[in-house]
């Protein structure tokens, strides 16, 4: 049974109970029913109890389970049920916030390809992703992910591979290339032939190792059981001393009453709730309230490079003319080309350089996956890779994305490309240093030499490049418990592995991966980096309020204690007083909902 079911079925037997005590008047329905009820949920309890105590935790359940136990045995059976509701009430409060945040994710999950163009007799017939058969032949269109593993057999086109490798670069592929389930084709459609079935492909084996990290989660101990086993123990005291001084079991029962731990179980769960409120505000989705205790005390950040740190977008890094060569020349005559194709390197270029020097072309050839050629200025210009424009030319290939012209059979010169860094991740960083951040690494596939400019720049302190899946898991699981709880951020399926290892899993979710989105701990619904340094901050607010709560909840329970220890608050009058301190406990937990001062620049 669902723990909201527990909590309204409850609800239930508390109106029938009323109904036949106080209505039809028919004795012993509403104490019979109760005692059901508290046998049913004591046995949940004593079965989460045994559970905690077997991870070496001393859950705070134990006491309600006492106060339940001891209604049973005096049959005060109102005490029982109101200690019941809020006892199974903190939990169901706890559960609908994670739904609701669950829900918020839907659309953005439903967006992995489902159907796909399997070429039938040379027709175009749209089947199940699940029910391609290796050697089917799948036409690819424009814009279109690759929906299993296969080999391309007809076109060349460049594929977006960021989400699966980290390259920031398109790769351009043609026939006899392979294709990696849920890379992204470019602008020319290419039929592929299905080399792996659908669970058995790049995609799939990713969420496989998101299964294998969930197998593994990090342990923590929540807010409320910190305080369990002191709690406890004073509670226990006041109690056996109230029944050896009195002789009197009922006195002890009436100390377990007040003592019973429903502000504690409560106050955490609606300042989370209130949390989790605070932060869908800002654009941010948190799928379950401990991830709020997470963040707020996390030590060490870990960031994906591209579509993370970086804008996933190529800008001109350099323009390096041959001796002889001008170089605005070479800049001019080589955008010049490339202004009517849609490459996204051919894009970059053309945006990057000034209009004017944009001039008219003829005799434009393009020769897909190597460059075009052309006529500019009475010259004929070719523009691309090295192996097409100068096959014979003695350089040293460029480090990082470049494109390669000549003018007129001779070597012109190269213009490099570089991914172009957020503008907002510099002082991000930094803003997560004033919030407490000792550790910022930075896990990319792309190579160390792109890896170590962009975290220069950035102001990341650990560079790990050329990383698998499974090697940014260990990246995560190798930090030092010193360090943790360890946050990883990160937008591409490639990621969806490691956030699901850290302690917290941040996915950048605006252009919707499912797989990252899926495996995440909390989801950042817009392209804004920053929104990290919000969630840091209103976590870190949720849980302040929440330790304030708490603590006041205690102080005024165990004085509570003290009073019944006289027998001066019957069992009865101690469960509604305990529901005066879930009023109390309420109303401070809600100001988790307020907007926490400058969120970005401090950590409360």
């Amino acid at each position: 049974m669902k723990r909201q079911w527990k909590f309204i079925v409850v609800l239930v037997i508390g109106a029938i109970g009323l109904l036949t005590d106080n209505v039809f008047h028919i004795a012993g329905v509403a104490e019979v029913m109760f005692d059901i009820a508290g046998a049913y949920v004591s046995i949940m309890f004593a079965k989460e109890m045994l559970e905690d105590l077997k991870e070496g935790h001393w859950g705070i359940d134990v006491l309600a389970l006492i106060a339940i136990i001891s209604m049973i045995i005096t049959r005060d059976y109102w005490a029982e049920w109101m200690i019941l509701v809020m006892s199974t009430g903190g939990e169901s409060l706890e559960d609908y916030a994670t739904g609701q945040a669950n829900k918020e994710l839907r659309a953005l999950l439903d967006k992995n390809p489902r159907v796909a163009n399997k070429l039938v007799d040379g027709k175009v017939v749209e089947v199940k992703v699940d029910d391609l058969q290796i050697g089917d032949q799948v036409l690819i269109k424009p814009g279109q992910q690759v929906p299993v593993d296969g080999v391309i057999v007809e076109g060349e086109s460049a594929f977006d591979q960021s989400s699966l490798t980290g390259e920031s670069v398109p790769v351009d592929k043609g026939v006899g290339d392979d294709l990696m389930s849920g890379s992204l084709n470019g602008e020319t459609a290419v039929t592929m032939e299905v080399k792996k079935l659908a669970k058995d492909s790049e995609y799939q084996s990713i969420v496989e190792l998101v299964k294998s990290s969930e197998a593994q989660p990090a342990k923590f101990v929540k807010m409320a059981d910190r305080y369990a086993v002191p709690f406890t123990i004073i509670s226990l005291i006041i109690g056996i001393a109230a029944w050896v001084v009195s002789g009197d079991f009922h006195r002890f029962a009436e100390v377990m009453v007040v003592a019973s731990p429903c502000p504690l179980l409560i106050a955490a769960p609606v300042a989370l709730v209130a949390g989790m409120s605070s932060m869908s505000k800002h654009h941010i989705i948190v799928k379950s309230g401990p991830t709020l205790e997470q963040l707020s005390k996390a030590k060490t950040f870990a960031f994906d490079k591209t579509g993370t740190l970086t804008q996933n977008q190529l800008v001109i890094q350099d323009v390096l003319p041959e001796a002889g060569v001008d170089q605005e020349k070479l800049l001019s005559y080589a955008a010049s080309l490339e202004q009517q194709s849609g490459h996204i390197i051919a894009n970059s270029l053309v945006k990057g350089t000034d209009k004017g020097l944009i001039k008219a072309v003829s005799d434009l050839e393009e020769s897909t996956g190597n460059g075009v050629k052309g006529t500019v200025d009475g010259n004929t210009v070719m523009v691309g890779k090295l192996s097409y424009v100068a096959p014979d030319a003695k350089i040293e290939k460029a480090k990082t994305t470049a494109v390669y012209v000549s003018i007129n059979g001779k070597y012109a010169g190269q213009i490099t490309f570089k991914d172009q860094l957020r503008p907002e991740t510099p002082e991000t960083l930094a803003r997560l240093r004033k919030q407490g951040a000792k550790h910022i690494m930075m896990l990319t596939g792309d190579n160390q030499d792109v890896a170590n400019a962009i975290a220069k720049v950035a102001g990341v302190d650990d560079v790990r490049a050329s990383l698998l899946p499974a090697e940014k898991i260990a990246a995560i699981k190798n930090v030092k418990a010193e360090d943790r709880p360890v946050v990883m951020t990160g937008d591409g399926i490639n990621d969806a592995p490691s956030l699901t290892a850290a302690d917290v899993g941040i996915a950048m979710g605006a252009k919707g991966a499912t797989a990252a989105s899926e495996s995440a701990d909390a989801v950042i619904m817009v392209n804004d980096l920053s929104k990290i340094n919000d969630a840091v901050a209103i976590a870190k607010h949720t849980m302040k309020v929440a330790e304030i709560d708490v603590t006041t909840a205690i102080v005024i329970v165990i004085l509570l204690e003290l009073v019944a220890f006289t027998g001066l608050i019957p069992a009865f009058w101690g469960a509604v007083l305990q529901e005066v301190v879930d009023m109390i406990t309420i109303s401070l937990a809600l100001l988790a909902k307020t907007e926490p001062k400058n969120p970005k620049q401090t950590g409360l």
